[in-house]
């Protein structure tokens, strides 16, 4: 395809562990990615610095005619510029929108990365065809996001559908705390600890991070204490979304974020424990599905969203 793209976009997501910059096209097809990992004691200006240094031959190669963003976290879609990161430090009331119209002179829009991964899900992916679509990510942290007929719903700037923090009990524990990927990481490494004989620690060994890529082979050996981790954490989201559904009743509820990719067995168990919490008049009916885009629903969406420029904002 080459630099003969009709109109090529520049898609960037922000995460608390990840960064990817893709070029595509109009059909969402994705030409080029360049993937960084994210060092968390770097802070923004360790990513900024990582974006700055890539854009420009990327806009030179592919002419692009907007760049399009999802942001890890709060933001004022409208303006393009971010509340926070509640992952990485260094971002709050920062103009990512402004900041980055002065690296290029395309049009730029920022949107809250869940809230195109849902946008992505409803139009292309899993709750194609159906409203309203409610959307939300286990990755780093945990995001949320809804649509209806094919809209982003936003309510007040800056930020909403935050799944994320939502609370789990009163005394302020939230659903990231124990449902994010780092903190199913803790629950593993401290599980190792416990078993040290068992796959799991072995799978561990002596390099601590990124425990729940382990997850589905100690799930597949059959490790008892595991299947309690997953069953934990279920019972957990169970819980959270059953307030979702109270107040949305959404027609399906998408699975999405790195957590997900551990697949059947997740969704499974949390549509096996969704239905203690849910009044009966909405059983049955609900859909619970696994993201069809995978990672890339962020990224899939850019083009479609990168018409809201902030440029003159």
């Amino acid at each position: 395809m080459g630099n003969t793209m009709q109109r090529a976009f520049l898609g960037i997501e922000i995460g608390g562990s990840k960064l990817q910059i893709v070029a595509g096209d109009e059909t969402t097809a994705i030409v080029e990615r360049q993937r960084f990992t994210v060092d968390p004691a770097q802070g923004a200006e360790g990513i900024r610095r990582q974006i700055a240094a890539a854009l420009p031959a990327l806009v030179t190669k592919w002419k692009p005619a907007a760049v399009g963003v999802g942001f890890g976290g709060p933001v004022d879609w409208k303006t393009g510029r971010i509340a926070r990161s509640h992952q990485i430090e260094g971002w709050s009331e920062f103009d990512l929108g402004g900041w980055l119209c002065e690296l290029t002179p395309l049009p730029v829009a920022v949107e809250n990365d869940s809230n195109l991964a849902t946008l992505a899900e409803a139009t292309l992916g899993a709750g194609a065809g159906l409203s309203p679509v409610f959307y939300f990510n286990l990755g780093s942290g945990v995001g949320g996001g809804l649509a209806i007929d094919g809209r982003i719903y936003h309510g007040r700037t800056p930020g909403e559908v935050e799944f994320g923090h939502l609370h789990l009990d009163k005394s302020g524990t939230i659903v990231e705390q124990r449902c994010s990927g780092w903190a199913v990481d803790r629950r593993l490494r401290a599980l190792a600890v416990e078993c040290p004989d068992s796959l799991l620690a072995r799978l561990i060994g002596s390099t601590p991070g990124g425990e729940a890529k382990h997850l589905r082979a100690a799930l597949d050996a059959g490790d008892a204490a595991v299947h309690r981790v997953l069953s934990e954490l279920a019972d957990d989201l169970g819980f959270a979304i059953s307030h979702v559904v109270h107040l949305i009743h959404p027609e399906v509820i998408v699975l999405g974020g790195g957590l997900s990719l551990l697949g059947e067995p997740l969704r499974a168990a949390v549509a096996e424990a969704l239905p203690r919490y849910v009044m009966e008049v909405f059983q049955p009916g609900l859909q619970l599905k696994l993201a069809a885009l995978g990672e890339d629903a962020v990224l899939d969406c850019w083009a479609e969203n990168s018409c809201g420029c902030h440029r003159d904002a």
